[in-house]
């Protein structure tokens, strides 16, 4: 092959430039979370006007959103596969659209031809001795996406980490390289309070030593992760970790020695939180990172010792059903790979699956725990699939049990306030006796 250092020269140009070549009509993917190239996105966005129907599609949005404007309309529109708060507003208003498919699938629908991508925006680190860059902090989806593009525009940065496993794509598989060196996106630590303490401490009770554990995004579990360090041999295979697991790694907690698979390694598909975390990923041989379709793909997930998923959700109603990503017909998020985890973990035969909220919302005018949703909410993990839920106020095993149990179970976990409400719900449905 011709010398890496020519064809990373013939491709390196400026933002400006290089997004001239996105064509009218196509798909754009943008680098997941913390890999969102905002050079590159910066220049699509003040060059808009250049554009006529390009959709803009990414997972959750690290950057300012503006591609979401009214005024971008007809030149780029978006369609979110899951939303943030600078994204949010446009699916509701209409403006835009949201996508929903699970995380593990993204691979095959990228090639497959369900869900391609036309061009793929990427950070990457400048190029190894070999004229390998790493897709640093999101290999998940943002590496068979890329991978599937038509084309691969790359904003180098070497404030990157260069992550181990499956993180490397060639110079020569980019079409364009702008250098650009940037602090990487970071994501704020969730505020702690009492509230989320209690419901860490209850998640942390049902976690053994040698257990491998997914963590979701945001405080709750942050706040598990605080009541871990009494625990031993933990591992890690999840979908995105923070710097809370840096924490207990280097505490002597998390060694992935109990691992079934990937023994003594943490397995990531992203991550997202501090420069702490990113300096402590780059280069480290113990930090694994894969593709999504195998990090997340429920068989492998089931094949861990003692696999526990912890995700935190929005409602749950007195079947079971959970919802977890909107506010009655208003999308909120995205169901991204908690089903994924919470079937892996329902299939490990001593697996767990934990969901958990706080019993109140709103400042504590509306409970989360309701006897029915409303019209129009979304049902992201079902009432079959539901394992724990756990609140401040407990932990309710819905597992095996019916209807009638279920609704106790979880009228004892909500919030005092709101129990007597809920208990005249259940009555008027099932009877006095119950």
């Amino acid at each position: 092959m011709k010398d890496w250092r020519a064809i990373y020269q013939s491709k390196l140009t400026t933002a400006e430039e290089a997004v001239k070549h996105i064509p009218n009509h196509c798909r754009v993917f943008f680098g997941h979370g913390a890999n969102e190239p905002l050079v590159l996105t910066d220049a699509l966005v003040a060059n808009y006007e250049q554009y006529e129907d390009v959709e803009i599609c990414h997972w959750v949005p690290m950057g300012k959103g503006e591609y979401t404007q009214p005024k971008m309309k007809g030149h780029l529109n978006y369609n979110g596969l899951f939303l943030g708060p600078v994204t949010r507003a446009s699916v509701n208003e209409g403006r835009a659209d949201y996508t929903p498919f699970y995380f593990h699938q993204s691979p095959r629908f990228f090639t497959d031809g369900t869900f391609p991508i036309d061009v793929a925006l990427v950070s990457l680190t400048p190029p190894d001795e070999h004229g390998f860059c790493s897709f640093g902090v999101s290999v998940g989806g943002t590496k068979p996406a890329a991978l599937s593009a038509k084309v691969v525009i790359a904003q180098i940065n070497d404030q990157m980490p260069r992550t181990m496993g499956d993180s490397f794509i060639h110079v020569s598989q980019i079409t364009y390289a702008v250098e650009a060196s940037r602090p990487l996106p970071e994501l704020g630590g969730g505020k702690i309070g009492p509230v989320e303490e209690a419901i860490g401490r209850n998640c942390a009770s049902l976690i053994e030593d040698g257990s491998t554990l997914q963590l979701g995004i945001g405080s709750i579990p942050d706040a598990v992760l605080k009541f871990l360090g009494d625990k031993k041999d933990l591992g890690i295979h999840s979908e995105m970790f923070s710097d809370g697991v840096v924490d207990l790694y280097e505490q002597g907690v998390i060694t992935g020695a109990a691992k079934t698979e990937n023994k003594g390694k943490m397995v990531a598909a992203f991550l997202m939180g501090s420069k702490k975390l990113y300096d402590f990923v780059d280069n480290n041989p113990d930090v694994m990172m894969l593709t999504v379709d195998y990090v997340n793909d429920p068989v492998v997930v089931s094949r861990q010792n003692k696999m526990v998923s912890i995700n935190s959700c929005l409602q749950v109603d007195f079947n079971g059903q959970v919802n977890s990503e909107s506010m009655g017909i208003n999308q909120f998020s995205g169901i991204g790979g908690q089903l994924d985890y919470v079937r892996g973990a329902s299939m490990c035969p001593n697996g767990k699956s934990i969901l958990a909220m706080p019993s109140t919302a709103k400042h504590g005018t509306i409970s989360r725990i309701v006897p029915v949703f409303e019209p129009g909410t979304t049902v992201t993990t079902t009432r079959t699939d539901v394992h724990y839920i756990v609140t401040e106020y407990g932990v309710a095993n819905l597992r095996g049990k019916s209807l009638r149990e279920r609704a106790r179970l979880l009228i004892n976990i909500a919030h005092p306030d709101f129990r007597d409400e809920l208990w005249a719900a259940y009555h008027a449905r099932y009877g006095e006796e119950g």
